[in-house]
């Protein structure tokens, strides 16, 4: 081998290993964003996991007091109407961090009816660190198995198996239809896959392709905010999560337990 050739070999060994190197350090949201460039990725319209990357760090400055944070209060309000969905659920999150943050308690009120189910479950648990309740149903609502619907008629010709691990927006199946075009089908949830059209089924529009169990996190969060503002009418969703199976955690079991004694206690019931 030539000292050209030894040359280019070794560069693109190099580039090889560079190129993921430079993927994972610009989506990692653990790097430290300076002033600049949280406002910066704030705005990034063109990537928004820039944005939802400031967000977090801008939600981390609040957690530790840091006043700098309140320059971009009026950014946090703008994103709870953001077209990307989860730039919105993250945004409810980080509004939560500061009751005081003003036009936050009244953006998160109007988070309630957004058409992201883990943005309104977001934006209720925000606001019960408001000591604002109205979001209770959105709150019951995490504690529910989601159904996923077909949007159109076709058959499946991909799918997921029973019991595997899903993040939200999550690809859990593919439908052909029509001129053999394909439709992806994605949760709107994190979770686990508990029933699911095998491949090959026939499905109709609207009917049910999958059913997804909330993940653990989502369910201890719904249940912590219930202990602070549930209600008896409550327990029967709050019930399922104090038996010991293998799909209930202890710390989710203990949770529910807890919520119920409070609840029971706050209400006056026996």
């Amino acid at each position: 081998m030539s000292r050209k050739q030894k040359f280019l070999f070794f560069l693109t060994a190099w580039l090889i290993c560079l190129m993921p190197f430079l993927f994972w350090w610009n989506t990692w949201f653990g790097r430290t964003l300076s002033d600049r460039q949280l406002t910066e990725y704030l705005h990034d319209t063109k990537k928004p996991r820039h944005i939802q990357q400031a967000l977090v760090q801008v939600g981390e400055r609040v957690t530790r007091g840091d006043a700098s944070a309140r320059q971009w209060y009026p950014d946090l309000v703008r994103l709870s109407t953001d077209p990307v969905e989860q730039v919105r659920n993250t945004d409810a999150w980080v509004m939560g961090q500061d009751t005081s943050g003003p036009g936050f308690h009244e953006a998160l009120l109007k988070m309630l009816a957004d058409p992201s189910p883990m943005a309104r479950g977001n934006a209720a648990l925000s606001l019960v660190r408001f000591g604002d309740a109205t979001g209770r149903p959105q709150i019951l609502a995490l504690l529910q198995p989601v159904q996923v619907v077909a949007p159109q008629s076709g058959r499946i010709i991909d799918s997921d198996r029973l019991g595997t691990p899903i993040h939200e927006n999550g690809l859990i199946a593919k439908l052909q239809y029509g001129n053999k075009q394909t439709a992806e089908i994605r949760s709107p949830i994190p979770g686990r896959v508990r029933s699911i059209a095998g491949t090959g089924a026939n499905v109709a529009a609207g009917s049910e392709i999958a059913v997804v169990d909330p993940a653990s996190d989502q369910v201890w969060e719904a249940l912590r905010a219930l202990y602070l503002v549930g209600q008896p009418d409550d327990l029967q969703a709050v019930r399922p999560y104090e038996r010991e199976l293998p799909d209930v955690s202890n710390d989710v079991r203990q949770q529910a337990l807890e919520t119920e004694k409070a609840i029971r206690e706050r209400s006056g019931t026996s």
